[in-house]
């Protein structure tokens, strides 16, 4: 039994549901998401309530069980509340600033990059060495921080790059002589 797929998840107000067959539409404050969910589970509305229950007994329903509550949940949270990722820049001269639509570091390569900021995700810089990443889309908002993070992911010696806030690197002695 999924501890995570038997909570029912409760829609607040302000928020609405809507169910049609397999596929949830959460409209809220905040903007609109949808899911499909997989065959293996049922989704029902009641007081206010969405509850999903697995079709059958197999570990595959299971999994998709507890998989597809979490992911309703995030839609309800992500209308209401939304999600927030942060950055943090480490190295001598690395830096962003937001310019428009676009954001632009400097990351120790020969030329400064410039990243396009999707729609639907906000990017602030409060200080140069600093990025915050916010949106209502749990996925958009850690893959757009993913995509940041890759373009200079934190090395071990030094520890410069881009990191997640309280992410730990496992630094490296480097050779002795």
């Amino acid at each position: 039994m999924s501890r995570v797929g038997k909570k029912p998840i409760a829609v607040p107000n302000g928020v609405n549901a809507k169910i049609d067959g397999q596929s949830i539409a959460v409209k809220g404050a905040k903007g609109e998401l949808k899911f499909v969910a997989p065959a293996e589970v049922t989704l029902t509305l009641e007081n206010s309530a969405i509850r999903v229950d697995p079709r059958s007994d197999s570990k595959r329903a299971r999994a998709m069980w507890g998989m597809s509550r979490a992911r309703i949940n995030n839609l309800v949270v992500g209308v209401t509340q939304g999600f927030e990722k942060r950055l943090e820049i480490t190295g001598v001269g690395y830096k962003a600033a937001v310019v428009g639509k676009t954001l632009q570091m400097s990351l120790g390569y020969s030329h400064d990059v410039q990243f396009p900021i999707p729609a639907g995700v906000t990017i602030v810089a409060p200080k140069p060495t600093e990025l915050t990443i916010a949106g209502f889309d749990k996925r958009q908002v850690g893959q757009v921080a993913a995509e940041i993070r890759a373009l200079r992911p934190p090395e071990p010696y030094k520890g410069k790059g881009v990191k997640y806030a309280g992410e730990f690197i496992f630094r490296k002695e480097g050779k002795k002589k």
